[in-house]
């Protein structure tokens, strides 16, 4: 079984050349040359939506399902259930305040780089504890033997969160929450945040959504952030629509993220320190007028399917004639919006050639004429940060929707899917 195949070998996509001259991206090789098999083992199973997973050197996963709470993998296999949402059984405690609706819920978990000292962990929920309701990223206490966690501390509270449906697809309360948090190689704690399909936010100066926060572990500011004058300081880039993906280079440390597109053009960027994504659905801005309930970002003609690079051209991803410094995307997926929701690096050499290429999870719409497309996409970039070429892996298990991938300690990739599984695929050379 082969490890990979040509991306142009998905139904329905039009060559690259195409996105080349819709959004002046760089064409880049579509095959590949690594021939490893994978081996597969399916870690957990029956799970609730499980969102993200994060590991202790020995094996330890602590992992998160949306709608039920914090739970952990020990590496004998047994499994011990920590934190639990405010209606959740089984667990040893639960919080009163953490829910879940459409989208939101109990998202990104990290664990402290001195874990073995402190035992903290961070995990980003949903909560009702205020009003209007907030996201929120919580620090909290293992206890010595993996039962339970106490010591919460809401390091951050004030990420939007959407209370009210609106007239938008998937327009449910609950949307666009971003949710990955990740310890980067510079110590510092980084958190993605989404629009809430609220026009306002993505390049509004002090509402935390749609950006990508770099934080110390009591939730300050990182000092070397340089956000435009009068942001919050905590703003490491702004102007996102809906960031579910977040990885740091392994030889730079340069951090790059994965993010949903509008029915079009998802998009992986190579972040500045203070840049702009360039998403801003605000009405009567780049042309438009007015749109459904205050929020171009499915205009135009929103609930029906139409040609993606017409509707880029209306509402795109990243507006470089409104702001021609914003930060330039290195992969738009061909025009699609599929669903981009993870990203990590592979490292090891027991990847071959793919030892140092970043790994993206698509979970797949097929809404309003879309390619499904769930599939590990695996990206190989250059010494600048450009992409040279990229794979679909050739899968040893049913596709489906790839809400997290994550590199454990033994080298293997880790991927969790929403359909309740969590698999692990290791390289067989």
């Amino acid at each position: 079984m082969t490890l990979l195949k040509c991306r142009t070998a998905l139904p329905g996509l039009v060559p690259v050349l195409a996105g080349v001259l819709a959004f002046g991206t760089t064409a880049v090789a579509q095959t590949g040359t690594n021939t490893s098999s994978l081996q597969h083992e399916v870690v957990l199973e029956g799970l609730e939506n499980p969102w993200d997973m994060a590991f202790l050197d020995d094996g330890t996963m602590f992992f998160t399902e949306k709608c039920k709470g914090l739970s952990v993998r020990m590496p004998s296999g047994d499994v011990n259930a920590l934190l639990g949402m405010s209606e959740s059984e089984g667990y040893p405690s639960t919080e009163d305040d953490l829910f879940c609706e459409g989208q939101a819920g109990m998202m990104g978990v990290a664990v402290d780089p001195d874990f073995t000292e402190n035992r903290r962990i961070y995990v980003y929920s949903t909560s009702n504890m205020s009003d209007p309701h907030t996201n929120r990223l919580m620090r909290l206490v293992v206890n010595e033997d993996f039962t339970g966690v106490s010591d919460r501390t809401d390091i951050v509270d004030d990420v939007p969160y959407k209370m009210e449906a609106s007239d938008h697809p998937f327009g449910g309360p609950g949307a666009h929450n971003g949710g990955r948090v990740r310890f980067g190689p510079d110590g510092a704690l980084w958190l993605t945040t989404g629009d809430n399909h609220n026009e306002e936010i993505p390049q509004s100066p002090t509402l935390m959504g749609s950006k990508v926060l770099r934080i110390d572990t009591d939730g300050n500011a990182h000092p070397e952030n340089s956000p435009p004058e009068g942001f919050d300081d905590r703003t490491y880039t702004y102007g996102h629509r809906n960031v579910q993906g977040i990885a740091f280079h392994p030889v730079t440390g340069t951090p790059i993220v994965a993010e949903h597109g509008p029915w079009h053009s998802d998009e992986i960027t190579v972040l500045e320190n203070g840049g702009n994504a360039g998403w801003d659905p605000r009405p009567n801005m780049a042309g438009r007028e007015d749109c459904p309930d205050d929020y171009c970002g499915y205009s135009p003609n929103q609930m029906e399917g139409m040609n993606r690079y017409e509707r880029a051209a209306f509402m795109p991803m990243t507006d470089f004639e409104t702001y021609p410094e914003a930060m330039p995307p290195i992969w738009d997926n061909n025009g699609w919006s599929q669903g981009t929701s993870s990203a990590a690096f592979l490292e090891g050499e027991q990847w071959g050639d793919w030892d140092g290429a970043m790994v993206v999870g698509i979970m797949g719409i097929g809404f309003g004429g879309t390619p499904i497309g769930q599939r590990i996409d695996v990206m190989q970039l250059d010494d600048d940060l450009a992409v040279l070429d990229v794979t679909e892996m050739t899968l040893p298990m049913e596709a489906g929707r790839f809400r997290s991938v994550v590199q454990g300690p033994d080298g293997s990739l880790y991927t969790a899917v929403d359909e309740g599984m969590i698999h692990k695929l290791t390289p067989s050379n």
